[in-house]
């Protein structure tokens, strides 16, 4: 048998298993999902919102464990409840959005490890919570993803143009009639709900970087808005694909797989990006 058979049978390997299945669905539609997502926290410089959320959230995984309540609806809730009071901070414009994240998802999360701390928790472990878990994807996980998967592409789809305008220039779409408050409270409820169906597989520490990473390769590679959505979408499924498959062939935890998958991408684009700025700039200076 060749080296290449041998090495095809053992890429399609773990595919024989259920979980590993479940794993790749999801982990390649919350790539995808991220980078889509992710184009517009990046265009409205709030990247560190992923990182602020995904850590409230995690506060609401514990504290949702700790009553016995439904861990989405427990984690959904507290984490829909940060995202719309960060965008009611920021929109009173009292303090810039970067300091309004780092404050509510902080003590969000604070809250919650106090809780735990304090009463301990009933909730899943910890570990697979703060980097992702290949065998803690369910089917239902799958569902998730796909469910929201869909809404987020019918919500850009429907309410493209007055998101466009809303992230490129708020005050002029608030002047010219676009409900800014509403596009910003939607856009929350996305961002929660993509960080609550990606948890399990990307772990709440590496959320972030999937959430940015895509859009920033996107973004180095074209000045175009939709080419950057698409662009995104596509570096983000193909980093959960072959993060997914690293995750189970090193043994590893698939959140850390994935996010230095999309890096790579980085790293290429960036290095092929220098040479190709540095000719413009001969270009346009010999004109």
């Amino acid at each position: 048998m060749s080296g290449v058979a041998v090495l095809a049978i053992d890429f399609l390997k773990p595919f024989e298993f259920e979980f590993f299945r479940n794993g790749i669905i999801v982990a390649t539609l919350a790539g995808a999902l991220c980078g889509v997502v992710g184009s517009y926290v990046v265009l409205r410089n709030m990247s560190y919102i992923g990182h602020g959320l995904s850590h409230a959230i995690f506060g609401g995984y514990a504290v949702a464990g700790l009553l016995g309540i439904n861990l989405f609806l427990g984690a959904g809730a507290w984490g829909l409840l940060a995202a719309l009071t960060i965008g009611a901070i920021v929109r009173s414009r009292p303090i810039g959005s970067d300091a309004a994240i780092g404050v509510v998802t902080t003590a969000a999360f604070a809250f919650g490890l106090v809780i735990v701390q304090i009463y301990g928790s009933n909730g899943p472990n910890a570990d697979a919570l703060l980097f992702g878990n290949v065998l803690g994807v369910t089917l239902a996980d799958v569902w998730l993803i796909i469910g929201v998967s869909i809404c987020a592409l019918a919500f850009i789809f429907l309410g493209y143009r007055q998101l466009l305008f809303t992230t490129f220039d708020a005050e002029v779409a608030k002047a010219t009639g676009v409900n800014t408050g509403l596009i910003d409270g939607l856009l929350m409820v996305l961002l929660s709900a993509t960080v609550i169906s990606t948890m399990n597989v990307l772990g709440v520490t590496l959320i972030a970087a999937s959430l940015v990473v895509p859009a920033v390769v996107a973004r180095m590679l074209t000045d175009s808005f939709p080419r950057m959505l698409i662009l995104a979408g596509v570096i983000g499924a193909v980093s959960g694909f072959v993060g997914m498959n690293a995750s189970y062939h090193l043994d590893v935890a698939s959140g850390p797989t994935i996010v230095l998958t999309s890096a790579v991408f980085f790293i290429v684009a960036f290095a092929a990006g220098v040479p190709l700025r540095r000719r413009i700039g001969v270009a346009h200076g010999a004109h």
